[in-house]
């Protein structure tokens, strides 16, 4: 087994809020609904990440601290929303608007993997997107968002650049580079 592995980075934007495209909402009976964790809370930010990204490789934040977790979403302009399904959390769209004035990073996206496949991605995705649109009506001061970007990558779930197609997104920049192979970590150590 090679020590490295080729990753293929794609950055995508959206430059005006209508460029959204939404994605079919659940029907009522499906139990879905989105909400904003109002009150940063590193352990349940630290939860999602994990468990969300357990099997796609999400490392980086794993050694983070309490206190760089705290550090990180007391910053003015990070929200975290997430989805349910009927009270279980399913997964979460990270907003960034503290790193650059007038432009928002969807951080972190995605699913725990139960909940794949059942549209609730497409439905999490339109709904975060449209919360980066709109995130100076929920802080006083923030400047307008002209701009809402993320990236995503080869070692990201295979249906993941699609969806971000579908909802508007436009590739503005893609990088190959070899990184590390590192195995995925799992929701936790042992699982």
């Amino acid at each position: 087994m090679s020590a490295t592995v080729d990753v293929t980075t794609w950055y995508l934007e959206q430059t005006s809020a209508a460029d959204l495209a939404p994605a079919r909402v659940p029907g009522h009976d499906a139990g879905v609904g989105v909400a904003r964790a109002e009150v940063p809370s590193p352990e349940f930010s630290r939860f999602l990440y994990a468990s969300v990204g357990a099997d796609n490789t999400w490392i980086d934040r794993l050694p983070w601290t309490y206190d760089q977790w705290q550090r990180f979403l007391d910053r003015p302009g990070v929200e975290t929303w997430v989805a349910y399904e009927r009270g279980t959390p399913a997964g979460f769209v990270e907003l960034d608007g503290a790193s650059e004035p007038g432009s928002v990073e969807i951080s972190y996206f995605g699913l725990l993997p139960a909940f794949r496949g059942r549209g609730i991605g497409g439905h999490l995705l339109s709904y975060g997107t449209a919360r980066a649109w709109d995130l100076a009506e929920r802080r006083e001061g923030h400047p307008a968002t002209r701009r809402v970007w993320l990236h995503t990558c080869s070692l990201d779930g295979r249906h993941a650049r699609a969806n971000y197609e579908r909802r508007g997104f436009r590739v503005y920049r893609t990088e190959t580079k070899q990184e590390p192979r590192v195995t995925p970590p799992g929701p936790w150590p042992g699982a």
